[in-house]
């Protein structure tokens, strides 16, 4: 009883070491190198869409750290944009305490974590970074022998090249789809998988009722998110013009 009781007050005291609470959000930045002053923007999406993004706030970097704040209701797509610097760090800005540890040298290679929706985004994209190293590998071993072959306009080259990249990108892409797939499956708290099925839908091809099955085993909180959201009005206008499908409309010469 002694040890049961120890241990609810270790839980007590690590919840109680939060410092956000619901719905909102902390960014804990670290910024070595990087002058005192300079400024950091969080921005996101316009959302009257009309394209650009907008900023959201500004915070100026202090001894190699910055810190900005604020509510959250849901997951969604945003950026840093640091002063002086062309890239921007893509995140996920959600409720809890997200760490980004800005790589000034290659932007790209920020590193970002603390929230259950970063973490995945990470892995997600490593594990992307596997599935199409074939066809980077291909771009970075044969992009002198392109230059080269185009500058003398040697199009038997330029010609074997193409069909060969080409050939790779097909291989690749369908592996991508695959892995699309297996994650949404696989992954039914995850924001990334409602971006991946609500993007999967605006492919006329697409198999609808793969992607509803997907659909139907997200959590409630996920479902609630803006794409979760689009990804049901979207099946539901796909399925009211199917005939046959629950809620169509009756076809012509059905019962009036």
């Amino acid at each position: 009883m002694k040890k049961l009781f120890l241990l609810l007050s270790a839980s007590a005291v690590l919840f109680s070491c939060s410092k956000v609470g619901k719905d909102e959000y902390i960014i804990t930045g670290t910024a070595k190198g990087i002058e005192n002053g300079k400024t950091v923007i969080l921005q996101t999406q316009d959302p009257s869409g009309m394209g650009g993004l907008i900023n959201i706030d500004t915070v100026k970097v202090e001894n190699g750290k910055f810190e900005i704040k604020g509510k959250v209701t849901e997951p969604s797509f945003h950026v840093l944009q640091l002063e002086s610097v062309n890239d921007k760090i893509p995140f996920i800005l959600e409720e809890g305490e997200i760490n980004i540890e800005v790589n000034k040298d290659s932007i790209q290679k920020s590193k970002i974590s603390g929230t259950y929706n970063n973490d995945e985004y990470v892995k997600f994209n490593e594990e992307m970074k596997v599935v199409q190293k074939k066809l980077i590998d291909f771009q970075s071993a044969n992009m002198l022998k392109m230059n080269q072959a185009q500058q003398t306009k040697d199009t038997a080259t330029i010609t074997s090249l193409m069909n060969e990249y080409q050939k790779i990108q097909e291989e690749v892409g369908t592996k991508s789809k695959e892995k699309y797939i297996t994650y949404a499956e696989s992954h039914p708290k995850s924001f990334i998988s409602a971006l991946i099925i609500q993007s999967m839908l605006q492919d006329p091809s697409a198999d609808v009722k793969q992607a509803e099955k997907i659909y139907n085993g997200f959590d409630e909180e996920l479902k609630n998110t803006k794409p979760g959201k689009a990804i049901k009005e979207r099946l539901t206008a796909v399925n009211s013009s199917v005939p046959g499908a629950p809620g169509a409309a009756p076809a012509p010469g059905d019962a009036k």
